[in-house]
């Protein structure tokens, strides 16, 4: 699930979410100068890229602070997209992450945690921790689902209107339906990973 460069930047792709983000961000923008928006959505595509590059490299000593295992960290990821993936499926009017309040986006809600959201964050680590000396691989593997969750978002406005709210309804739940595959394989491999180590 993780071994290339290509099933690494499709999970994290799915991870990111943008066309179920890309309703929720235009939403969070509707308050925003249409000349500001641009500008706004790359700085807030940059600070969760930003973030998950802090975390794929402070990832193993946070990791050996709070004494955390790859396979309870591997369990909790699987969690946590089991959870974002029902959401996801089982359309939610507040959207996955929740309701959030008005006024220009500024990290918090559009960068972090509807981009680089929790199980992101959790999925950077896993990947470091697990095969640290492929780092670069990795972080390219981010970077290239990063820059299309940009594309994406940046053409929101036409994309939604393009496809309709029905045809974003369809396809966030696709996106959804895939996640709650991988997750439930990675809560099995975490499982497996402890009847080990037993």
């Amino acid at each position: 699930m993780s071994d290339s460069f290509l099933s690494a930047s499709i999970l994290l792709l799915l991870l990111f979410d943008p066309f179920g983000n890309a309703p929720v961000m235009t939403v969070l923008m509707k308050d925003v100068p249409p000349e500001r928006r641009r500008r706004v959505i790359l700085r807030e595509c940059f600070a969760a890229w930003l973030a998950l590059v802090l975390f794929m490299y402070a990832g193993e000593s946070v990791m050996r602070v709070l004494q955390l295992s790859e396979t309870s960290l591997g369990i909790a990821g699987g969690v946590l997209l089991f959870l974002i993936a029902l959401r996801m499926i089982f359309h939610q009017p507040d959207g996955v992450f929740g309701e959030w309040s008005g006024g220009e986006p500024f990290i918090v809600p559009l960068a972090i945690p509807l981009i680089a959201g929790p199980s992101a964050m959790a999925m950077v680590m896993l990947l470091v921790s697990r095969e640290p000396e492929r780092f670069y691989t990795w972080l390219g593997a981010m970077s290239a689902a990063m820059a299309i969750t940009t594309v994406v978002l940046l053409a929101a406005g036409p994309l939604i209107r393009r496809l309709g709210e029905r045809g974003t309804a369809a396809l966030e739940r696709l996106m959804g339906l895939l996640l709650c595959a991988i997750s439930i394989e990675m809560l099995l491999a975490g499982i497996r990973n402890f009847i080990d180590t037993l």
